[in-house]
């Protein structure tokens, strides 16, 4: 004779005490060690990627004004003072010969990546022009976040 599901007895319960599923004080403790392990580890890496990538940002904006500037300086034989400042990238001076703007590809001027206006000097103390930023500090100098980024 063949069992059949309807045939088979029931087993009696497991006869183990009351206990509730979780962690030990001990798992969760270690657990804990763990992640401050990783996070004084991975930390100070990923604050130090964060800053080094708004330095990036403000050396290719830096560069991208540079390109405007070159493209001003062919139409309009020069490059603006700096009393008209970068904003003669988005509108003519006025009686300018030549102006073809606007050089930029935004409405606004472009911030630098600390939400501060790039510095502009022309005639520059390095060139024609000198375009900067002062870095996370705001002021002149630095190092590492704080070192200011420069077209010379």
């Amino acid at each position: 004779m063949q069992n059949t599901p309807h045939d088979t007895p029931a087993l009696p319960a497991a006869a183990e005490p009351d206990r509730q599923a979780g962690f030990t004080l001990i798992e969760l403790l270690v657990v804990l060690v763990i992640l401050g392990l990783l996070a004084g580890l991975v930390g100070p890496r990923v604050l130090a990627y964060l800053g080094g990538a708004r330095s990036d940002s403000a050396r290719l904006q830096i560069e991208n004004f540079k390109s405007a500037l070159d493209l001003y300086a062919i139409d309009v034989g020069g490059y603006p003072t700096t009393s008209q400042g970068l904003k003669a990238l988005l509108v003519s001076p006025g009686g300018l010969r030549g102006w073809n703007g606007p050089y930029l590809r935004t409405t606004d001027l472009p911030q630098d990546p600390w939400g501060v206006a790039y510095g502009y000097r022309a005639p520059g103390q390095h060139g024609a022009f000198d375009l900067y930023s002062f870095g996370a500090d705001k002021r002149e100098g630095g190092s590492g976040d704080d070192a200011d980024i420069t077209s010379w």
